[in-house]
């Protein structure tokens, strides 16, 4: 039987430690920082960076006026340390979570649409067929939620992966399309009875993200496909808690997710109107992103299905209360 082999660098003798130290470098940027991040002396964490170039054979780092940087080939193997240690982390969730049963912490991403319609059902349902599990949910942009999931701050998103070098290292499960709505304050001097014309909008003040983001790159596209001005545009923002309140106070509109506007225009008294108007407008489908290659945890996986196909919530039993907290 042929018996494995260890990989050169380890056959030279390189250990958990040293990618230990790679990793806390790269995120510290001094060698003083990184010992204290490992609970190590500085003279330790020397000795082991030295080690470390004598196992490759090359400098992994510079001194600077302020303290060093990594070479290339330091960056590299500090970036691969960074993603054994993920993983070792990861290992230790799985089996805690597989000894538990049913039970685990789940940490999820989301662009604001999805995070209204598929994730927040989803752990409404979630808490009543898995009550042990718990989640965390960051709604932000997708190049955002996409450096958080590299990083292994997420377990997965539903975003759109963002363009670059780092594009390849996400899998994306597509789902489906964006249709994006308009919105405006009660009272609004286009919430009023009968149709609006397209150029009615370009009265008024859009509240939308930078021209870099997707929704808003979708939006002008689409506009100049009808044959329609760009709007005008005094605020750009990401944050939808200043685009609500932007609106509020104003006469201005927003572009947003149909999915967003549906959930905060739906009651008689809300303080927000959907626009009687439909341009068309829907931005590419997003997915649900993981990093490429690595199996969900127990938890995760369960929830991420949830998500894929979603299902209407379980009845609850005669007399019962339902459980989840809507936030």
């Amino acid at each position: 039987m042929p018996t494995s082999r260890p990989d050169p660098l380890q056959a030279r003798g390189l250990k958990l430690s040293h990618l230990r130290l790679m990793a806390a470098l790269v995120e510290t940027g001094q060698i003083g920082l990184a010992a204290e991040a490992l609970g190590i002396a500085q003279p330790a964490a020397s000795r082991l960076l030295a080690e470390v170039e004598r196992i490759v054979g090359q400098p992994v780092h510079e001194r600077t006026g302020r303290g060093m940087t990594l070479t290339a080939l330091g960056e590299a193997l500090a970036r691969r340390a960074q993603r054994v240690q993920m993983e070792l982390r990861d290992a230790a969730r799985d089996l805690a979570e597989i000894g538990a049963g049913t039970t685990g912490h789940v940490r999820i991403g989301a662009v604001t649409g999805p995070a209204l319609d598929r994730v927040l059902p989803s752990l409404r349902a979630a808490r009543l067929t898995l009550p042990q599990i718990t989640a965390e949910v960051v709604v932000a942009p997708s190049d955002l939620l996409c450096q958080q999931l590299l990083s292994g701050r997420l377990d997965f998103a539903l975003a759109r992966r963002s363009e670059g070098p780092d594009r390849d290292l996400l899998d994306d499960h597509r789902l489906t399309g964006e249709p994006v709505a308009l919105i405006a304050r009660r009272a609004h001097p286009l919430d009023r009875p009968g149709p609006i014309a397209p150029l009615d909008l370009m009265a008024h003040d859009w509240v939308m993200p930078g021209r870099d983001v997707i929704l808003t790159r979708t939006v002008l596209a689409r506009l100049a496909a009808l044959g329609l001005p760009e709007p005008p545009q005094r605020l750009s923002t990401s944050s939808f808690l200043l685009t609500l309140a932007m609106l509020q106070q104003s006469n201005a509109i927003a572009p947003i997710a149909d999915a967003v506007v549906q959930a905060f225009t739906r009651a008689p008294d809300a303080p927000y109107v959907r626009l009687p108007v439909d341009l068309g407008i829907v931005v590419e489908p997003f997915g649900l992103l993981t990093r490429a290659g690595r199996a969900l945890p127990p938890a995760a996986a369960r929830l991420a299905q949830m998500m894929i196909d979603p299902s209407p919530t379980p009845a609850l039993p005669s007399g019962a209360t339902d459980p989840a907290v809507i936030i």
